[in-house]
């Protein structure tokens, strides 16, 4: 009798951990409709290609090389390494 309530109680605690599984994989029953995709290509701004690339180009240069574990470690090295 015991181990089929421990079967049971497995077998719930299965079906209860696919619930979140489900809804992330976007499993949603009848709530995604196939006509909407339609219209909201036709809103999405066209990029232009020349309006792009002038916008890098006055990104300035930087005057320092980025160090993103600088702070990770010491500013200057060190002089007295173990050998």
């Amino acid at each position: 009798m015991r181990s089929v309530v421990i079967g049971a109680v497995v077998l719930a605690i299965a079906a209860l951990g696919g619930i979140p599984a489900q809804a992330q994989m976007g499993g949603g029953g009848g709530r995604h409709h196939q006509g909407g995709d339609a219209k909201s290509d036709q809103k999405k701004p066209q990029v232009d290609e020349k309006a792009y690339k002038a916008a890098l180009d006055r990104i300035p240069e930087p005057k320092e090389k980025y160090d993103p574990w600088g702070g990770a470690r010491p500013a200057t090295p060190d002089s007295k390494k173990p050998k």
